[in-house]
This record gives C-alpha cells, sequence and structure tokens, in this order.
C-alpha cells in the first residue's frame, strides 16, 4: 500500500475529489476473472489507459488483502496511478498528452 501512497501524494485533495466524482460517473471498461492479468487482460487495459486516460475496472473476486495487492501489481505493470478503490472496483488513472479529446475521460468530464 505504501507505493499507492507515495503515487497519490503527487496529486493534491482537489484533483483526487475531482477524479472520484468522474470515476463514479463510470461503467468499468474492464473486467478481470479469476485468472488475472492475461497478455489480452493487459492489451485491453492499454488501449483504455491510452483512450481514456482514467478508466474503472472490476478486480477478481478475493479478500480486501488479495484486491490491495491485484492493484498495486496492476498499477505497477500498467503504470497506471491507482486513484481509489472501494469493493471490486478501481479507478486507474495514466496521463496520455495525445488523447483524442472525444475519447478522454478527463476532457469529457472537464468543468
Amino acid at each position: 500500500m505504501s507505493a499507492t501512497n507515495n503515487k497519490r501524494s503527487t496529486l493534491d485533495n482537489t484533483e483526487l475529489r475531482r477524479l472520484k466524482g468522474i470515476g463514479h460517473e463510470l461503467k468499468p471498461v474492464v473486467t478481470v476473472g479469476s485468472k488475472g492479468l492475461s497478455e489480452s487482460v493487459l492489451e485491453e487495459l492499454e488501449r483504455a489507459l491510452n483512450d481514456h486516460e482514467l478508466i474503472k475496472i472490476k478486480t477478481p473476486p478475493g479478500s480486501k488483502e488479495d484486491r490491495d495487492a491485484f492493484c498495486a501489481e496492476l498499477s505497477q505493470k500498467t503504470g497506471a496511478q491507482l486513484i481509489h478503490s472501494i469493493g471490486r472496483m478501481a479507478l486507474l488513472l495514466r496521463r496520455n498528452p495525445n488523447a483524442n479529446p472525444k475519447l478522454s475521460n478527463l476532457s469529457r468530464f472537464s468543468e
């Protein structure tokens, strides 16, 4: 969990609140099953993060510790920042300076 806290510290509370608010409106774009992070799941996560920048995913079932470990692995393998996780839902952010404004959740939900 310390890696998550270190990454979170780069965002101020206002920005975290804004991202969580956007995330609340999103539907999960990727559901990860019990087989975990297969190559095809990682490819889909890459595509979704490049297109949308901020995505919600549904994590595999397991204990809170299992889900926290999964989210840490997910963040490490995708280079995305874990913004928030609750239950089986996780909100990931990876900014893309060349994102299509029509696809980017950050652009679509901007103030």
